[in-house]
């Protein structure tokens, strides 16, 4: 068996080094691929377009529709079902019922979905923000048309209308979120 000598071990280390540089670069363009396919967007585009069979106006009607049958309805922290709601309860419900939408739970993952929209340009249907209290606390409500929308209050209160214009909406808006498009 012949002997190696220092000289010959010490040539070979580069094309190791070089060998070894090259898999890894491989492996992390492999891993790079594969986990864009696995990346979730930040906003989904969770909505509801125009076409034929239902056409997205005819869908903003029956939101504010289905809406405006639950004027009433008790609040409920985590509520979800006319028995009562909170308010990403109330969203979540009338959004399944007249459009076939299911949405994030909470007020915070729903100020994502959608496109923003600003407010002299609301629909009926659209979602508005609102930040209530000290803390990062957001509400949620459904713009029906001419300055008003409807919403699950805090506790005690029930599902009722409320005006934009009120100050204290106004100075707690935070901006609106369209999911339904098209005329």
């Amino acid at each position: 068996m012949p002997t190696q000598s220092f000289y010959d071990i010490d040539k070979q280390r580069p094309l190791v080094i070089i060998e070894r540089m090259r898999a890894f670069f491989q492996i992390s363009t492999l891993l790079i691929l594969l986990s864009a396919c696995s990346v979730t967007p930040n906003a989904p585009e969770i909505s509801v377009g125009s076409n034929n069979d239902h056409p997205s106006t005819q869908t903003r009607q029956e939101v504010v529709q289905t809406a405006h049958t639950l004027l009433g309805a008790p609040y409920l922290f985590g509520g979800t079902t006319p028995r009562g709601f909170d308010c990403s309860g109330l969203i979540n419900y009338v959004f399944r019922q007249a459009a076939g939408l299911a949405l994030p739970r909470t007020a915070r993952q729903l100020v994502r979905v959608g496109k923003s929209v600003r407010r002299n340009q609301l629909s009926p249907a659209d979602l508005v923000f609102f930040k209530i209290g000290r803390k990062k606390s957001i509400h949620i409500g459904i713009y029906i048309g001419n300055g008003r929308f409807i919403h699950a209050p805090s506790s005690g209160g029930k599902v009722n209308i409320q005006r934009l214009s009120t100050k204290y909406w106004k100075i707690r808006y935070r901006g609106a979120r369209r999911l339904i498009y098209g005329s």
